[in-house]
């Protein structure tokens, strides 16, 4: 029982929970609380563990043979792996088969498709069994024939014109067949020093396994442990963004309601510089006004004394010639230009709008609005300060989760298991290790069978090339078959001798090969080949096959719970993949780890703390009364009472009625047109005199005209503009100061959410990582799956595939003694010494010729040779004289007549 508390106790290491707790605790509130974690947490790696077997087996060279094995099997076997049919032969046969059950329709069904299944096997069998049977009969038969001189026991060989022909094609024929009888018994001799030489190998898998075993269960708990440890991570974090609360949940409730805030805030601040600007404006036009009224004073005392001056000018009897009288005329005719256009002594002040304004900008805004944006801006100071209470009951249930997850992985006795676990695999090492001395002996025995039995073949090979090489060698042309040499009769000798050899041998070879071609053919066919593809596990894994009481037989040997969803198959797959046993062996089923950390990390305790989190806006203020009862105030101060109409109707005025440049040039043309003298020297220094007021007088009004028509312009415009920015400014902050005072709890509660689903999110990131790491990364089963593998490689590629080798190729051997047999005896005729031989002279070769010329010589000799075989006595007949022959045919009729009659009698 120890593998099994290896296998469940210390492999799962202590992932067991209740059922009450895991109901008790299965309230999932993870399921109320959605992951968004904002940053991924990095857990490290899992402790891993290298394993030492490779179970991977490449056969070499023998390879070659093994799949041409493969290749006669599938001839002899073609059929698909029989699933189907060995699932119902176990069921309906599960309690025993009795005699009367032969007879049942269902088993009589099932008997012939096995035979149909199992046709080429039994074709091949019945064969050899025939061979078996046969073969020291024919040698038996072959023997006493030969000893009664028949069957070319006779030591007389009969010349032929193609003897030298049939001797060459019988010795080709012979030395093809025992070359391929060596290839034959070379392959079995392979296969069984294969056998030996993987048997040896096999210490490495077990040695391997063993080891793997053990680093597995060692592993295992540190793995463990590992994965409890890095609820610290997730822990620190989680305390992390706690203690970073007014930052993260207070800037993010910030963020959410700058929208509305910061430009409430900004155009109340943007009031404050529309402030300072109308003052700007309201003193500039004080000074502009002051400027232009004190300038046209001056101005008009400067025309009105260039127009006199001029005017006296024109006065000069010079004026009075023919040809100048029209200039000083026209002259004359515009000195009325010479005067002020524009009068700004009747404007209306703007210091009532400017006194207000003064009063209104001793009330700093700026200031006031700047307390509202700290206001605003201290959220996160004021969130830190209401969820102190909070942060420290999350601390101390994060603690108690930790604790109790700490707790959890020790709650079972893992190390007694481990050390338990590791003994057991200690000693069961030291069990199969002490089988090794006799698994090499019996290996020893094994391998000496067969190359007894390699012995046998290879026994009648030497005969065969011995034979061949002294008959071959000793063979001489011109001797006669009563003469030739010792050599050649040896060789003949030889040759023989390996046919009784063959005789004896061959059905007790082909004896093995039977044997080892039903057993090792079937165990290919039904064992080996569905154990690599993984076949043969859907047989075992099929419900009720194993036990008819329990659907699944694994679940039901671990957990006594035969109705989980786990098979070998399933289990061997995920091992194979290296993934966890826990996972392999769906212990989530009875060992509920991640329901049990859900419910930890996730209790209820944790999630009303959480929920309880409440942050409270209400005391914020961003605008006092002072700031808003100074913008209404700033919208009053009177600039919409100004005449703006008066100072733009002036403004757009020119200061003089001409352009005094313009009026200038053309004075100085005019005097360019009089003669030289003294009216034109007087004429172009009144042009001068003029520009000079242009320059000194009318350019600065210009520009204070400018600046006036500037600040008139934007006054006018703020008139306008002002109450409606007033309005709104007031209206948004109302509303912003409404939104915090009774609708930011929304706000707030929507990013107490995410805070709380990101701080979730962590746990969530530390459940999902242990998951994983249970189904991939903790005690990962690839041991289990090299086992199943290496077992499969012993007990196939090493063995298996071996002995099919091996009767395959003693098989062919077999098959091949029988024209070796054939041929050695055909051969072995142009080898030894005959006793008697053909005699073939002239006189012989007369006789011949008359025979064929005398129908009654041929006829006699016919007769005769019918009743006396003897050759001797045949041709002793033509020493006969010629003439005589005719007594020799009735005789011969004679005789065959008695002899029929004896036969008739005989018959009777």
């Amino acid at each position: 029982m120890w593998w099994k508390v290896g296998l469940v106790l210390v492999m799962c290491s202590g992932l067991t929970s209740s059922e009450a707790r895991e109901e008790r605790r299965d309230s999932s509130p993870r399921n109320a609380m959605l992951r968004a974690p904002v940053e991924t947490l990095d857990f490290g790696f899992v402790p891993s563990v290298v394993y030492e077997t490779h179970a991977y087996y490449e056969p070499g060279p023998i390879g070659v043979l093994f799949h041409m094995v493969h290749a006669f099997l599938y001839v002899v076997q073609p059929n698909p792996f029989p699933k189907d049919l060995i699932v119902k032969m176990v069921q309906q046969n599960m309690g025993g088969i009795k005699k009367e059950d032969y007879k049942k329709p269902e088993n009589v069904v099932l008997l012939l498709q096995a035979i149909y299944y199992e046709l080429g096997f039994i074709v091949l069998t019945v064969l050899g069994v025939i061979f078996v049977l046969l073969m020291p009969i024919v040698g038996l038969c072959f023997c006493v024939c030969r000893c009664c001189e028949n069957c070319g026991g006779e030591m007389h060989q009969r010349q032929k014109k193609n003897g030298d022909c049939l001797r060459g094609f019988y010795m080709a024929t012979l030395i093809a067949t025992s070359v391929f009888l060596a290839v034959g018994v070379t392959v079995a001799y392979t296969a069984n020093q294969n056998i030996t030489n993987q048997i040896k190998s096999t210490r490495r898998f077990v040695s391997t396994n063993i080891r793997d075993l053990k680093s597995f269960a060692n592993y295992t708990p540190a793995q463990i442990d590992y994965l409890s440890a890095q609820y610290t991570t997730a822990k620190n974090k989680v305390l992390s963004d706690l203690d970073n609360i007014g930052t993260l949940l207070g800037g993010q409730i910030h963020n959410q309601l700058e929208r509305e805030v910061v430009p409430a805030l900004d155009n109340a601040l943007r009031m404050t510089a529309a402030m300072r600007e109308t003052k700007e404006a309201l003193e500039s036009v004080t000074t502009s006004l002051e400027i232009l009224q004190e300038g046209t004073g001056r101005l008009q005392n400067s025309l009105q004394t260039e127009r006199a001056s001029l005017s006296n000018t024109l006065n000069d009897p010079a004026c009075s010639n023919g040809d100048v009288t029209h200039t000083c005329n026209t002259i004359r005719g515009t000195l009325s230009q010479l005067a002020l256009n524009a009068n700004f002594h009747g404007l209306p002040d703007v210091e009532a709008p400017l006194a207000n304004l003064d009063a209104v900008l001793k009330t700093d805004l700026s200031n006031i609005v700047q307390k509202g944006y700290s206001s605003f801006n201290d959220t996160p100071r004021l969130v830190s300060e209401q969820t102190k209470g909070i942060v420290s009951e999350v601390k101390g249930l994060l603690d108690k989760s930790g604790v109790e997850i700490i707790g959890f992985t020790k709650m079972f006795p893992v190390e007694p298991a481990l050390e338990n676990f590791t003994k057991f695999l200690t000693e069961s090492q030291k069990n199969i290790e002490a089988y090794y001395p006799q698994i090499d002996q019996l290996d020893f025995y094994r391998w000496i069978g067969c190359v007894v039995i390699c012995c046998m073949v290879v026994l009648v090979l030497t005969f065969n090339f011995l034979g061949l090489l002294c008959g071959s060698c000793g063979y001489d042309k011109n001797a006669t078959p009563t003469t030739r040499g010792c050599l050649s009769n040896t060789g003949g000798n030889l040759l023989m001798a390996s046919v009784g050899f063959s005789f004896i041998f061959s059905w007790v070879l082909m004896g093995v090969v039977v044997t080892t071609f039903v057993v090792g053919g079937n165990v290919e066919k039904l064992v080996c080949e569905p154990l690599a593809n993984r076949q043969i596990f859907k047989i075992i894994d099929t419900p009720y096959m194993v036990h008819p009481a329990k659907k699944n037989f694994l679940p039901g040997m671990l957990f006594q719970d035969p109705n989980i969803d786990l098979t070998i198959g399933s289990m061997y797959r995920d091992c194979y993949e290296n993934n966890g046993l826990y996972s392999a062996l769906q212990l989530e089923t009875n060992f509920n780890f991640n329901k049990f950390l859900n419910a930890t990390v996730y209790n209820p305790e944790l999630t009303m703390t959480f929920n309880s989190v409440n942050v409270d806006l209400q005391g914020m203020f961003l605008l006092e009364q002072e700031g808003k009862d100074n913008l209404i105030d700033f919208a009053n101060i009177g600039i919409g009472d100004i005449d703006y109409q008066a100072y733009l109707t002036e403004v757009n005025k020119g200061v003089t009625v001409v352009d005094l440049l313009s009026y200038a040039n053309e004075l100085e043309a005019q005097a360019d047109q009089m003669p030289r003298g003294a009216l034109e020297n007087a004429l172009k220094g009144h042009a001068s005199s003029i520009r000079q007021i242009h320059k000194e007088q009318v350019v600065p009004m210009e520009q204070a005209m400018g600046t006036l028509s500037q600040s008139i312009k934007l006054l006018q415009k703020t008139s306008r503009e002002l109450p409606i920015k007033v309005t709104n400014v007031l209206n948004a902050i109302e509303a912003v100061e409404y939104l915090i005072a009774n609708n930011a709890s929304h706000v707030v509660r929507q990013e107490t959410d995410k805070f709380i689903k990101k701080i979730v999110g962590y746990f969530s990131q530390y459940t999902e990582w242990v998951k994983h790491s249970l189904e991939m990364e903790v005690a990962q089963c690839k041991p289990i799956s090299n086992i199943i593998d290496s077992i499969e490689i012993v007990a196939c590629s090493f063995i298996v595939d071996s002995v099919n080798t091996f009767w395959f190729g003693l098989g062919g051997c077999c098959l091949l003694l029988i024209p070796s047999i054939i041929m050695s005896v055909k051969l072995a005729k142009f080898y030894r010494r005959m006793d008697t031989e053909d005699v073939y002279d002239e006189f012989e070769e007369n006789i011949h010729s008359t025979c064929l010329k005398q129908p009654s010589f041929l006829l006699s000799r016919l007769i005769l040779s019918l009743l006396y075989p003897d050759m001797r006595l045949t041709l002793s007949i033509f020493s006969i004289p010629k003439t005589n022959h005719i007594y020799f045919l009735i005789l011969s009729s004679t005789s065959l007549l008695f002899y029929f009659i004896y036969l008739s009698l005989t018959a009777h």
